[in-house]
């Protein structure tokens, strides 16, 4: 259940980072979607891995969300440094 709890919240927090790192991005919302899905799962992953944090505390627990939106700001950061080299 922790995998599509991550996922549900990894959509959230990729509209999270895309707000908190303002500008254009190939793609639009789809891509978003899914660097949201693919950020909140590294993070819940990180969170595991470097602070010994078990994966998922409850939805609505704080450490969750940013761990979910690091990540997916993370991921958001290296999809632009890919694609903006393509468009070049």
């Amino acid at each position: 259940m922790s995998i599509i709890a991550w996922i549900l919240i990894g959509l959230l927090a990729g509209a999270i980072a895309k707000a908190l790192m303002p500008g254009r991005d190939p793609g639009g919302c789809l891509i978003t979607m899914l660097i949201g899905i693919v950020g909140g799962l590294l993070g819940g992953w990180l969170g595991k891995v470097i602070f010994g944090v078990h994966s998922i505390k409850g939805f609505f627990h704080l450490s969750t969300w940013i761990a979910a939106v690091v990540g997916s700001v993370i991921v958001l950061a290296i999809y632009r440094l890919i694609a903006g080299r393509r468009t070049h």
